[in-house]
């Protein structure tokens, strides 16, 4: 992965999004040293996205195996405090 500061990054924007989205290139983007942002390509955002949706469906089982089985909506909108 190449590193670019943000100067650099904001002069060379348009290429930079060249690169990322047709030639399949990451570019992390440094403040002061340190990195805060970075350009992928939407295929890499898209396969990231799906990642995580995994990663939280993964966890959802999880928690859904250690609980008593679900809860309607309904149950626990009965169940909250009135509002005064």
């Amino acid at each position: 992965m190449v590193s670019i500061n943000t100067t650099d990054a904001l002069n060379n924007f348009a290429a930079l999004i060249d690169r990322a989205g047709n030639q399949g290139e990451r570019i992390r983007i440094e403040q002061h040293g340190k990195p805060v942002a970075a350009i992928v390509s939407a295929e890499d955002l898209e396969r990231l996205e799906a990642l995580e949706d995994a990663i939280d469906s993964a966890t959802l089982k999880r928690a859904m195996a250690g609980s008593e089985g679900l809860v309607a909506i309904e149950e626990l909108l009965a169940k909250r405090p009135l509002e005064e």
